[in-house]
């Protein structure tokens, strides 16, 4: 007879394996003496932070697989907001937990660093992952240090898991999140006109050469705003302006072309009113509130280990304070953070094409 449901009743206890979690924080096997206060509260805070990180992944390989879809429907677009905005509270809520940390003094934590040797965090390959999955570029990385090459060595020495490593290159080898965003962004409609629509290469490189001369109209009016306001004088603000124009230039026309997604990105960001543009305005602004929680997160980690062990090494045998300072410069949605400097007040734009395309209708295609 086969055995049916089980008749116990579930406990709390049961559900979340508490007997299980509660016994992980003695340190690794015949670790002695047993962990100080001091140190169990090291371990508990470090924990904590690999379950939130596991969550995290879980989360942000949702938001890959639909963002991936060669056509993202609209009624997507919420569920995958949804997904960034979980992460990026937990990155405020990890960003918080330092001051727990902050709590133990420079002598309470080398009273015990040496027990940790060589471990370092460093060598969470859930955070590798994550910047993986994310889509940061090896050349921004310190040192230029190669994650998948560093995980390699780690499975060779033993120290993670087959299954850890076939995890990690599996993301490795999909496209990041960054991919999939550029991606959907070059499908954006500009003007009405789709990717697949005739003469689309025209319909974009006109609202890009549009756009340029947005700029250029409102340049000559700030220059000579700020001449007649007595703030510089024309030969000082005019090269600054013009900088600035010819920055745009070059991040819209890369290659004398158009960049399709990022003349998208931009036509989002410059007619947010627009109702189709909604969700889609609604899904950038999350993945910068996502990396700006990331953020704060690294800056608050950074400040944390200075107030504890200054500037010396870190037990891994990295720069300490000087390597997690870097990390805080880390960007992985360039594009999303530059097209800021491009903007112009809405009435300096022309006026949107074919506006009926971008209307409340449900067979309205979406980007």
């Amino acid at each position: 007879m086969a055995d049916g449901p089980s008749d116990a009743r579930m406990t709390y206890g049961g559900y979340l394996r508490l007997d299980e979690l509660l016994a992980l924080q003695e340190g690794p096997e015949g670790y002695s003496p047993a962990p100080s206060n001091d140190e169990l509260h090291f371990i508990i805070v470090h924990q904590t932070f690999e379950l939130w990180f596991k969550l995290i992944l879980r989360e942000l390989k949702e938001a890959r697989t639909l963002l991936t879809q060669s056509k993202v429907e609209e009624s997507q677009i919420p569920v995958i907001v949804h997904h960034l905005e979980r992460v990026s509270e937990i990155f405020r809520l990890l960003a918080d937990q330092w001051k727990v940390m902050e709590t133990l003094s420079p002598q309470d934590f080398l009273a015990f660093r040496d027990r940790l040797g060589t471990s370092s965090g460093f060598e969470s390959w859930q955070m590798r992952e994550l910047e993986v999955l994310l889509g940061l570029e090896q050349t921004q990385r310190v040192g230029g240090m190669d994650p998948l090459a560093h995980m390699q060595k780690l499975s060779e020495e033993g120290k993670v898991t087959e299954e850890v490593m076939k995890a990690f290159e599996d993301t490795n080898e999909k496209p990041s999140l960054n991919d999939a965003l550029n991606a959907w962004l070059s499908r954006t409609p500009i003007h009405a006109s789709l990717p697949e629509s005739e003469g689309d290469e025209a319909t974009v490189q006109a609202y890009v050469d549009g756009h340029l001369q947005a700029m250029m109209d409102h340049g000559e009016q700030v220059i000579a705003h700020m001449v007649r306001i007595g703030h510089g004088t024309e030969a000082g603000v005019r090269p600054r302006i013009e900088a600035g124009i010819e920055g745009a230039r070059t991040f819209l026309l890369p290659d004398g072309k158009p960049h399709r997604g990022r003349a998208g990105l931009l036509f989002i960001e410059s007619y947010r009113d627009l109702p189709l543009l909604s969700w889609p305005r609604r899904l950038l602004d999350s993945f910068v509130e996502l990396e700006q929680a990331m953020l704060l997160f690294r800056t608050h980690h950074a400040r944390m280990v200075e107030r504890m062990i200054g500037r010396r090494m870190g037990t891994g045998g990295s720069s300490g304070v000087d390597y997690l300072d870097a990390t805080t410069k880390y960007r992985v949605f360039v594009d999303l953070w530059a097209v800021r400097t491009l903007l112009v007040k809405r009435e300096a734009l022309a006026d949107v094409s074919n506006a009926e395309f971008y209307g409340f209708s449900s067979d309205t295609q979406s980007s």
